[in-house]
């Protein structure tokens, strides 16, 4: 065991702000969090192919939408915190790209992402789809994982079982078992779930908080998400203009909000936010795609996109929606950077 700093408070009590500013302190050594053995506080992030219900999970357990869904692969391009607090435990879900084969520099980055948050986070949740065989993106996945030098715990879920027969679950959690032999790892447990139906999400929570640390809760009560609205509402429009667009134009899309607030000489009882965005694709026959027959396919993204915005934000909303053309933007470092990546 690492050895406390003479700064190092006593037992159980919490540092001063003069004992955490001297150059000697060490959050991992020298607070000890285990004197209140009644809280706990942590984080968890799902991994699993694409369409594995990482996302959905995600805002079932928060109790709301701060995670964009979808089919589409890499819909997921940041990381998204979801926080579910409770009287004895703070779990702090990390929503995070799904790892892939770069074939762009946005891609290579997103590999980066995910992999740095395997490393911070407590538990780790394993998502296996119950309607579909595992395959070799899952057992690369999980090895992955476990090449880690500092392993988090490993926790199965067996998500959509709302699609299977009982049958097909039990051999699929036995499928699912026959990982640890073959991969070299050890489940903490196997939870079968549906984030349709709701069935085990509570249980999904609850072995998840069994796994976290003693330790303080990171946000204040009533929090689910730290995401800016700003991002959020970028997510919103770029989940509303996926839907139903060809293989290859999703991970062309990108979104960015130009002006956003509320409309000036509203009365207070009846406010109404104005967004100005646009949405950002590779080549003018994209465009075309986005904007569709006499502009029919982006009024449809807008209303969609305004709709979940308002349902989320609980004010109306008017959207101004745009299409733009910048060539191969995921390949322009400077334009990544500019949107965070």
């Amino acid at each position: 065991m690492a050895e406390r700093s003479k700064d190092a408070p006593d037992a159980g009590r919490m540092p001063t702000l003069d004992e955490l500013m001297s150059d000697d302190f060490d959050p991992e050594t020298d607070i000890d969090w285990t004197g209140d053995k009644t809280f706990k506080s942590g984080f968890a992030c799902f991994v699993g192919r694409p369409n594995a219900g990482k996302s959905t999970l995600t805002n079932a357990l928060v109790g709301s939408k701060i995670a964009i869904t979808s089919s589409k692969p890499q819909t997921t391009r940041h990381t998204v915190r979801g926080i579910v607090s409770r009287e004895d435990a703070q779990l702090v879900l990390i929503d995070t790209p799904g790892l892939h084969k770069p074939r762009t520099l946005l891609g290579q980055r997103l590999n980066d992402l995910v992999r740095e948050t395997w490393t911070e986070v407590d538990v780790v949740g394993v998502c296996l789809p119950a309607n579909q065989p595992i395959g070799p993106g899952d057992t690369f996945l999980v090895g992955e994982i476990a090449k880690l030098p500092k392993k988090p715990k490993l926790v199965a879920l067996a998500t959509k079982t709302d699609l299977v027969s009982g049958d097909a679950l039990r051999k699929h959690l036995l499928d699912i078992q026959g990982l640890e032999e073959k991969l070299g790892i050890q489940w903490e447990t196997i939870i079968p779930c549906s984030s349709y139906t709701g069935e085990q999400v509570d249980v999904v929570a609850d072995e998840l908080v069994k796994l976290l640390p003693y330790g303080p809760a990171f946000y204040l009560d009533g929090e689910i998400t730290d995401e800016p609205t700003e991002s959020l509402v970028k997510e919103l429009i770029r989940e509303a203009a996926l839907e139903g667009v060809r293989d290859e134009l999703p991970h062309s899309i990108t979104v960015e909000i130009e002006e956003m607030g509320l409309r000036e000489g509203r009365p207070e009882d009846r406010p109404l936010l104005d967004i100005f965005a646009s949405m950002i694709v590779e080549r003018d026959s994209q465009k075309g795609i986005m904007i569709g027959h006499k502009g029919e396919h982006l009024k449809e993204v807008g209303t969609r996109a305004r709709h979940q915005i308002s349902a989320l934000l609980g004010t109306p909303v008017h959207l101004d929606l745009k299409v733009k053309v910048l060539k191969d933007w995921q390949r322009d470092p400077k334009f990544l950077n500019r949107l965070g990546f």
